[in-house]
């Protein structure tokens, strides 16, 4: 039986639901307030759009901050490989970078929402733009519909939900399907952000970040604190920003940090300058420079350790005048020099905003949705995916390959159950 469906929500998700729908025979109208679609995922992976991750289900799972089993079903039916197909069928070539990260080759987000685009059309899905949702008509227990804030009604067999969380609002993510999914009665986690950056402050009287604003670290590890619990992050990236810390190490490690601040726990983080070499190491390195170039500045000798932005800073913080002669430089003052290298302290005072977060943590509850099929406990008819679903990942595409594979079960589901 040809049903009609309404996705709401023309991001990863809803455009996939969508098209997964429209192969299976169904009418499908697409609904988005934007007059593009794929805004959102214009901007993921920096432009370049990180696809999902390469990895094996394992290890994917494991990159979910819980309950990551709710997923199984739903990449049972379509992980990675099959997302990957899909692209490359479409003549969209991908690549494998390091840690695993899918890529398009054009590394342009634009193309892969180029490839959505060409096969809703030939799918005959119709789209409108510009479509504000006001509601879901719901009749006897059972989803008929949806009503939008011009007061049209649009009739329908099917309603799936895919209007994403609340991080950044500006792309149209600003929580109006969560607000009327928690009005129909289902429970909504509560929302905050992940993949976020941290603001943070320095001790002794410093004030580092306005100097060091936009330097990248490489080749660093980060260590959080909160004075029971430790977590210490992989070896990378981190990026000073004017109000603290943010980069790749920050925003996968966010969500925790966030949720310690949340419970009124002091959190501290200690940047590993140098987490290739063991204290004995640097200070036989630093005295090594000392008797290359004894008459030398303390900040010359340290060129070829550090930033050169980040010189002033560093030897601010351990008390150690930037002119000081290198050979004048005495063990307590390496000492100093050495536990900065292996653990430069800050204080995370909070995260950043859930607009200015990659993704939303919190949404529809996964006890009221059904992981089978991503309908509704409630209410017969209505589906949930994407980020509106009380899942997140870490960074490395696995929040896409979620909004991707939910998305693909729940436009499966309302097309043949």
């Amino acid at each position: 039986m040809r049903r009609k469906i309404i996705v709401v929500g023309a991001g990863p998700a809803g455009m996939l639901a969508a098209i997964r729908a429209a192969q299976l025979g169904q009418e499908v109208i697409l609904i988005e307030k934007n007059p593009i679609p794929g805004k959102k995922l214009l901007l993921s992976g920096k432009g370049r759009c990180n696809l999902t991750n390469a990895c094996g289900l394992g290890s994917f799972l494991k990159r979910f901050s819980h309950n990551p089993d709710f997923l199984r079903d739903a990449f049972k039916k379509f992980f990675n490989r099959d997302l990957m197909d899909f692209f490359e069928k479409r003549g969209l070539k991908l690549k494998t970078e390091r840690q695993m990260r899918v890529f398009p080759a054009t590394d342009n987000s634009g193309s892969v929402v180029e490839v959505l685009k060409k096969e809703l059309l030939k799918n005959k899905v119709n789209l409108c733009y510009g479509a504000h949702l006001k509601d879901v008509a719901v009749k006897d227990g059972k989803a008929k519909g949806i009503i939008l804030s011009d007061a049209k009604s649009i009739a329908a067999d099917k309603v799936i939900l895919a209007t994403g969380g609340a991080s950044y609002g500006f792309t149209g993510s600003t929580g109006e399907g969560l607000k009327i999914a928690e009005k129909l009665g289902h429970r909504i986690t509560p929302l905050r952000p992940g993949l976020v950056a941290l603001t943070a402050r320095a001790g002794n009287g410093f004030k580092p970040f306005p100097a060091l604003e936009g330097l990248v670290l490489k080749n660093i590890r980060l260590k959080f604190g909160d004075g029971k619990r430790k977590i210490a992050s992989e070896i990378g990236e981190l990026l000073f920003t004017d109000f603290g810390i943010s980069g790749p190490l920050v925003l996968t490690l966010s969500g925790r940090i966030a949720d310690w601040l949340q419970e009124g726990k002091k959190v501290f983080a200690e940047i590993d300058l140098k987490p290739a070499l063991s204290a004995e190491q640097l200070d036989s390195r630093i005295i090594r420079e000392i008797k290359a170039a004894p008459k030398k500045s303390a900040k010359n000798i340290f060129r070829e350790l550090l930033p050169q932005k980040m010189i002033p800073v560093f030897l601010g913080i351990a008390g150690v005048a930037a002119d000081k002669k290198a050979n004048q430089l005495n063990k307590e003052e390496r000492q100093r020099l050495i536990d900065l290298f292996k653990g430069l302290r800050l204080e995370i005072t909070a995260t950043r905003p859930l607009n200015e977060a990659m993704v939303t943590r919190g949404g529809v509850s996964l006890k009221d949705i059904s992981p089978r099929t991503m309908e509704s406990r409630l209410i017969k008819g209505l589906y949930f995916c994407g980020e509106m679903i009380d899942v997140d990942a870490d960074t490395g595409g696995f929040n896409l390959q979620a909004a991707f594979s939910t998305g693909f079960l729940a436009g499966e589901s309302a097309a043949l159950n």
